[in-house]
C-alpha cells in the first residue's frame, strides 16, 4: 500500500501534490470559461473560502483562448478540463495552464495523446488522468460487466500506460464514481499498486445535503486510510460550498488544522435558548478566520460547562442566559440577547 507521504510529488503551478505535502483542496468553476470576468470573480470567491487549486471546463477554442487572461488575474493554480478535442489541450498549454485533466482514451488515439504529452512535458505541466464510472474503457466494461473497482483501476492503468509510452510520468490519477463503496474500493486497489498521487472525490455526489454526506463518508474513509493527496467535493450548487465542506472533512481528520473548529450540542428538552440561531450566527461570523481555535456553543448544564472549558472559547447556556469561558476559565454571565456579541467580542480581543 502506497500511503499519502510515499507517493511521488507533482508540482501544479507552485502547489505540490503528493510526497510530504499536505492534502490540498480543489474545486471547479460553474461559469462559462469564456466569460473571463465572471470566471475570475468566482475563482476569487473560491480562493477566499480556502480553495488551493481551481479547474475550469474548456469545451471550445474560445474557452482555451481565455485561459491566458484568466491566469493573469488569479493567484492559484489553474487546471483545464479537456474532453474529446486534443487541440484544446494544446492551446491551453500554450496559454500557460498549470495542469491538464483529460481521459487519454477519448481524445482521438495514441498519436494525439503523444502530441499532448510532448507539449505538456516541454512546459513542465502535469496531467491528471480522470477515470469516472461513466468513462471506463469499453473493452473493460465488456470484461467486467459494469464499472467495478477492478474495471476502474485497470482502465486507469491503461491510460497511464499511454502516457508512460510517451515518456511522460508527471501524472495524478482520480478514480471517481457516484457510489461511495465502489469509490473507496477503487482507491484502495490503486494505492496497492502505484505510487502515483491521487485526486480523491465522489463524483456527481448530488445536492448540498446528500452530496456532502456522501463526500464526507467517501473522501473521509479514503483519507483516513492514509490514501489521497488532493480532494474535490462535487456538489450540485455553489462551488464555494464544495470548498467549505472539503475544509471540514480535512479538519475533522486533523489534515488541515487551519481555521475555526465549532463545537455545538444537538439540543434537547433541556435547552432553554435558541441554540441553533446562536451557533449558526457564531459560525457565520467566524467564517474565514484563520486562527486555529475551538469554539464551543453548548445548550445546557449537563455537558455544556465541561465542553466550553475544554475549548479556547465557549458559552454554556442556561435559561435565557449564557456563561462565557476563555481557555478554561469563567469570564462572565450574559443574557441570551447578548451571547453572540459577547462571545465574538471575547474571541476578537
Amino acid at each position: 500500500m502506497y500511503l499519502r507521504n510515499q507517493t511521488r510529488a507533482v508540482n501544479i503551478g507552485g502547489v505540490t501534490v503528493g510526497g510530504n505535502s499536505p492534502v490540498s483542496i480543489q474545486s471547479m468553476t460553474n461559469t462559462k470559461t469564456a466569460d473571463i470576468k465572471s470566471t475570475v470573480q468566482q475563482i476569487h470567491l473560491l480562493e477566499r473560502a480556502g480553495c488551493e487549486i481551481i479547474r475550469v471546463t474548456v469545451p471550445d477554442m474560445e474557452s482555451a483562448l481565455a485561459i491566458k487572461e484568466i491566469k493573469k488575474q488569479i493567484s492559484i493554480p489553474l487546471i483545464a478540463d479537456i474532453h474529446f478535442d486534443y487541440r484544446l489541450a494544446l492551446e491551453c498549454i500554450k496559454n500557460g495552464i498549470d495542469k491538464i485533466r483529460l481521459n487519454p482514451g477519448n481524445i482521438g488515439g495514441c498519436e494525439r495523446v503523444a502530441e499532448v504529452a510532448k507539449a505538456a512535458k516541454e512546459r513542465g505541466i502535469p496531467i491528471r488522468i480522470g477515470v469516472n464510472s461513466g468513462s471506463v474503457d469499453k473493452e473493460l466494461l465488456k470484461k467486467y460487466g459494469f464499472p467495478t473497482p477492478d474495471a476502474i483501476v485497470e482502465s486507469a492503468f491503461k491510460h497511464i500506460n499511454m502516457l508512460w509510452d510517451n515518456d511522460f510520468g508527471d501524472i495524478v490519477v482520480s478514480l471517481k464514481t457516484s457510489d461511495v463503496v465502489t469509490t473507496i474500493e477503487a482507491y484502495k486497489k490503486f494505492a496497492e499498486q502505484s505510487d502515483i498521487p491521487l485526486h480523491v472525490g465522489v463524483t456527481e455526489a448530488g445536492t448540498i445535503r446528500t452530496g456532502s454526506i456522501k463526500s464526507a463518508v467517501g473522501i473521509g474513509s479514503i483519507l483516513s486510510q492514509g490514501i489521497g493527496n488532493t480532494v474535490r467535493v462535487s456538489l450540485t450548487g455553489d462551488p464555494v460550498e464544495e470548498v467549505r465542506i472539503a475544509s471540514q472533512i480535512l479538519k475533522s481528520l486533523d489534515l488541515k488544522p487551519r481555521g475555526v473548529n465549532i463545537i455545538s450540542c444537538p439540543t434537547c428538552g433541556r435547552t432553554n435558548v435558541d441554540l441553533p440561531a446562536i451557533a449558526n450566527a457564531v459560525e457565520t461570523a467566524l467564517e474565514g478566520v484563520q486562527r486555529n481555535i475551538t469554539v464551543a456553543v453548548m445548550g445546557c448544564a449537563v455537558n455544556g460547562p465541561g465542553e466550553a472549558r475544554e475549548a479556547d472559547y465557549g458559552v454554556a447556556c442556561g435559561k435565557g442566559e449564557g456563561l462565557l469561558f476563555k481557555n478554561g476559565e469563567t469570564v462572565k454571565k450574559v443574557a441570551e440577547s447578548e451571547i453572540i456579541s459577547a462571545l465574538l467580542e471575547l474571541i476578537n480581543e
